[in-house]
C-alpha cells in the first residue's frame, strides 16, 4: 500500500504543519539557572518539520498556528519568514497587554554535555495556539481550495489543552477527505498530559487520531505510552528495545492500524549527552528498511534532531517513493541538525546527500 500524492501543480503547498511555535531562549554553553544572556530562535515540534522541508529541501511549506499579536509574536513571525515558511495561515489573536488571557510560548533550553543531559523548561500556559478549538481553522478552505500535498502534526500539539486534540482530529479528517497525505509524530511528553488526564488520556486521544494517519513516527516510548504497546525488548527496566524489538513494535503498529502506509522510529542509544549511536527504521509497503548507521555520533545540540529526521523522511517519501532513500535522508538530516545550535536545521540537501553517500567530515574548499 504505497503513498499516493496529489499533483504539485494542483496545490498551493507541498506541506503544512499544525502546532505551537515558541520562542526558544538558549544560554549557549552555560546553564539556564545562571545565565545572564540568551540567544533566541523559534522552534516547535511540528513547525520544525515544515521549516526543514523548506530550508533544506526546498519545498513549499506553511505553518498553521496562532500567535498573540504583540512584539514577541511578531518576532516569532520574523523567524518564520527567515526560515521561508509561509505565514499566511497564522491566526493572530489580540492580547490584553499582560498575558492574562493570551500570550506566546517560551522555551528555555540548555544543551547538555557529557554526563549532564540537556534541560528544557517551557513556559506555554494560556498561549494563543493552545486555546484553539474545533471550528477556529477553516480546514475546508486550506485542503479543499488551496490544496495541500502533505499535512504534518503531532502529539505535542494534541496535548496542549483539552481542545487541541479536537483541532487535530478535525484537521486530519478533512485532510483525508481531500486526499492529502497525513503524518503524525507521537512525541510523548508526560508533563503535557499530566493535568489533562495523564497517560490514559494520551492513549485515548492518540488511538483515535491514529485511525486517520498515513505515516506514523515515534520512538519506543512514544509507541508504548501513546498507543499502549508493551515493551518486548532486552532491557525492560530501561524501556529500551533491541533491534528485533523495534522491528516487532513497528510490525505490530501496522497490524493494529492497517491505515498506516508507513511507520518509522529513530534508533538512539545515549552514551553521553554528546555521544549517541544514531539510526532509524522505516516500515513501508510490507518491508522494514534500516537507515544508515551512525555509531558514536557527536552531538552539539540534540533538540530538534527527531524533527529533522521526520522532514528528511518525508522529503524522501515525497520525491523518490523509495523507503530506503527516505530513511537514509532522515537519519542524515537529523544527524546534521544535531551538529548546530537551535531547534531547526541549517543543513542543505547537498550536505544530506554527502552523508548518505558515505562522505566524511573533511573540509570543503
Amino acid at each position: 500500500m504505497s503513498i499516493t500524492l496529489k499533483k504539485a501543480d494542483e496545490c498551493r503547498f507541498d506541506m503544512i504543519s499544525l502546532g505551537e511555535i515558541m520562542l526558544r531562549l538558549d544560554p549557549g554553553d552555560g546553564r539556564i539557572r545562571t545565565a545572564r544572556s540568551f540567544r533566541v530562535w523559534e522552534g516547535g515540534g511540528e513547525y520544525n518539520v515544515a521549516r526543514g522541508l523548506r530550508r533544506c529541501f526546498g519545498l513549499r511549506t506553511a505553518a498553521v498556528t496562532a500567535l498573540a499579536d504583540n512584539e514577541v509574536g511578531r518576532l516569532v513571525e520574523d523567524f518564520m519568514l527567515q526560515g521561508g515558511v509561509d505565514t499566511s495561515l497564522v491566526k493572530w489573536v489580540d492580547g490584553d497587554g499582560v498575558g492574562r488571557k493570551v500570550r506566546n510560548g517560551l522555551n528555555f533550553t540548555e544543551r547538555g554535555f557529557g554526563v549532564r543531559g540537556a534541560v528544557g523548561v517551557s513556559d506555554r500556559g494560556n498561549t494563543a495556539v493552545s486555546q484553539l478549538k474545533a471550528g477556529d481553522i477553516d480546514w475546508e478552505y486550506i485542503f479543499g481550495e488551496l490544496g495541500v500535498r502533505w499535512f504534518h502534526t503531532g502529539g505535542i500539539y494534541a496535548a496542549l489543552s483539552d481542545t487541541t486534540s479536537q483541532v487535530v482530529l478535525e484537521a486530519v479528517r478533512t485532510a483525508a477527505k481531500y486526499g492529502t497525505v497525513v503524518s503524525y509524530d507521537l512525541n510523548y511528553r508526560p508533563s503535557l498530559w499530566k493535568d489533562i488526564g495523564g497517560i490514559d488520556k494520551a492513549r485515548e486521544v492518540n488511538k483515535e487520531i491514529a485511525n486517520y494517519i498515513d505515516v506514523m513516527i515515534g520512538n519506543e516510548e512514544d509507541f508504548t505510552a501513546c498507543l499502549g504497546f508493551e515493551i518486548e525488548g532486552n532491557d525492560k527496566s530501561l524501556k529500551r528495545l533491541d533491534l528485533d524489538g523495534y522491528r516487532r513494535m513497528i510490525e505490530r503498529a501496522v497490524t493494529v492500524y492497517p491505515n498506516f502506509k508507513a511507520a518509522a522510529t529513530t534508533l538512539r542509544t545515549v552514551k553521553t549527552a554528546t555521544v549517541n549511536d544514531w539510526s532509524a527504521l522505516c516500515w513501508y509497503d510490507g518491508k522494514i528498511y534500516k537507515g544508515i548507521d551512525m555509531p558514536g555520533l557527536e552531538i552539539y545540540d540534540r533538540v530538534g534532531g527527531g524533527d529533522s529526521f521526520a522532514s528528511g523522511l518525508i522529503y524522501g517519501l515525497m520525491t523518490t517513493g523509495d523507503a530506503q532513500t527516505a530513511v537514509d535522508y532522515g537519519v542524515a538530516h537529523g544527524a546534521l541538525a544535531m551538529t548546530t545550535p537551535g531547534d531547526t536545521s541549517t543543513a542543505s540537501l547537498a550536505e544530506v546527500e554527502r552523508i548518505v553517500s558515505g562522505a566524511g567530515a573533511r573540509v570543503l574548499r
